[in-house]
């Protein structure tokens, strides 16, 4: 799947110790906190000096992944995030194709002189910023990318228990637990390998999806059944929540995510989106399937991208001017 002279060149780059930064995407997920992770043990393995520098703190429930106290954030440690972008050559970037994801680690990032690796699976990568790019836009994960470029580099052995729960974990989670399209039969064989190598699933799965509290149960069941709008019109239906809305119900981050699949079962609907208020600007999140494509309508439209069935973007603006803003494009988007 690698193209031998791009593989190369990561290999020589590798092959003596070197100051190393790992980055991902804001709003970090399962995919980009499990890849960080996963690339991190491996990286150690080697005998490189590793730094994770995210642009904020994982949602609680990617917290018991092995190391995920050493992710250093830009809201708890500015200083020695800027002190290891001066000292880094090499800057990986995991689970996003453009510096603008990374908020306001992108200045940092962007007058770091290291070489700068990407590896990701988003679409429209934009590859003029990065020296080398690995980017997979077909496989359901970065986590699947980052497994791949462990085994090429070096061998499945280099692939262990703490290594192997990060990788399932962002597998897990950007596929939806292997439902989405994405998965295919190398994403199952790879589970299947983390499994042999001693990954206990149910471990993996409870630890990120039965630890809600009472306060997230209460919020989710409150948008769904308070917030959730089907569309007379479309086969659209989208839940909103405003900043009240979540400070009444105590609520943490990752604490909604999720929520727009849930709106996206709803038999006949075709696109599901999450409007969440933040301080100055909303937040949306976007879900479709069969032949509705969301990816155009986040990058067109709202700041965002992201994936043909899965994408985010954001609106400068109200919760409500947001809401009439999709309402008035959607026709040009969706098939009845």
């Amino acid at each position: 799947m690698f193209e031998s002279d791009k593989l190369s060149e990561l290999k020589q780059l590798l092959d003596t110790p070197k100051k190393i930064v790992i980055t991902a995407h804001k709003s970090a997920d399962g995919d980009s906190v499990g890849s960080s992770l996963a690339l991190y043990h491996f990286l150690k393995k080697l005998n490189h000096d590793v730094s994770i520098c995210h642009p904020d703190k994982s949602p609680f429930f990617y917290q018991w992944l092995s190391a995920a106290e050493d992710i250093l954030t830009l809201e708890e440690n500015s200083a020695e995030i800027t002190e290891k972008f001066k000292a880094a050559e090499i800057v990986f970037a995991l689970d996003y194709n453009h510096p603008s994801r990374i908020g306001d680690l992108q200045p940092l990032f962007l007058n770091n002189n290291g070489i700068k690796v990407m590896v990701d699976h988003h679409q429209n990568p934009a590859n003029e910023f990065f020296d080398l790019s690995f980017s997979f836009p077909k496989i359901c994960s970065t986590c699947e990318i980052i497994y791949e470029l462990i085994v090429h580099i070096k061998d499945q052995s280099f692939v262990d228990v703490p290594t192997g729960e990060a990788i399932y974990c962002g597998i897990m989670t950007d596929t939806g637990s292997f439902r989405f399209p994405s998965t295919t039969a190398r994403t199952h064989r790879i589970i299947a390998e983390l499994l042999e190598l001693g990954v206990v699933n149910n471990k993996v799965h409870e630890s990120v999806f039965d630890t809600n509290n009472i306060d997230k149960i209460k919020l989710n069941g409150y948008a769904l059944s308070e917030k959730l709008t089907l569309l007379s019109n479309l086969p659209v239906a989208y839940i909103a929540l405003s900043k009240a809305e979540q400070t009444q119900f105590k609520a943490k981050k990752g604490d909604t995510e999720g929520l727009v699949n849930k709106a996206l079962s709803i038999q006949g609907v075709k696109m599901a989106v999450f409007f969440k208020e933040d301080t100055d600007y909303v937040k949306i999140s976007f879900r479709s399937k069969g032949d509705t494509y969301v990816n155009k309508l986040a990058s067109e439209n709202f700041e965002g991208g992201g994936h043909v069935y899965a994408a985010g973007g954001k609106f400068d603006g109200s919760l409500e001017e947001a809401i009439q803003k999709l309402v008035t494009l959607l026709p040009q988007y969706v098939n009845h």
